[in-house]
């Protein structure tokens, strides 16, 4: 089982993450921030991951530092939990709809950080979650778990759809990536040996 936990306490936050790739998409979440739990919900039901995660953070300030650290230690997690990436697919891409929103999301487990990310979303907050902070998350994330991911929003009029679509693709392009390739071998899938 590919399975990790990590835990990261800083002046600002605390935050304890696991994970088991090869869980069957039980979630549970307790970060004080509501709209972040529903959101990493999408990731565990939609990627078919076990994923906890415990937050407190300065809550009183904004939710800002808390995300972001969720970002950095859920993508820990992730890169812990991937190990060496022989004989998986590497790459996983994701199409979500829902109702009138449509992302597009896909994940290259390259060994290096990136992220782009195209979200114009409809408007500021979703209650009382600051849209901003979905770009933070994923940028902590994909810092962390040395991956390469790119986010489109394909269009949406609703701006918890077009979060949603885009936590969801994010899930299933994982998965996606995450999976043993039957045609691998166990090989690591780079010309170079290594990602």
């Amino acid at each position: 089982m590919r399975q990790a936990e990590i835990t990261r306490n800083t002046l600002e936050t605390q935050v304890s993450v696991k994970i088991n790739l090869d869980g069957s998409g039980v979630g549970k979440f307790d970060t004080g921030v509501p709209f972040l739990d529903h959101m990493l919900d999408q990731i565990a039901r939609h990627g078919a991951i076990d994923l906890e995660v415990s937050a407190k953070g300065d809550l009183h300030i904004d939710a800002h530092h808390t995300v972001e650290d969720i970002g950095i230690t859920v993508g820990q997690a992730l890169a812990k939990a991937l190990g060496d990436k022989k004989g998986l697919r590497r790459y996983g891409h994701a199409y979500v709809p829902l109702d009138e929103a449509l992302s597009r999301v896909v994940v290259d487990l390259s060994g290096r950080p990136g992220l782009e990310f195209h979200v114009a979303f409809t408007r500021a907050w979703i209650g009382q979650f600051d849209v901003d902070l979905v770009n933070e998350f994923f940028q902590g994330l994909v810092n962390h778990a040395l991956v390469t991911i790119h986010v489109d929003n394909l269009r949406g009029n609703n701006a918890h759809h077009q979060a949603e679509t885009v936590f969801k693709a994010f899930g299933r392009a994982l998965r996606m990536a995450a999976e043993a390739d039957p045609r691998a071998a166990g090989a690591i899938p780079s010309t170079k040996g290594a990602l």
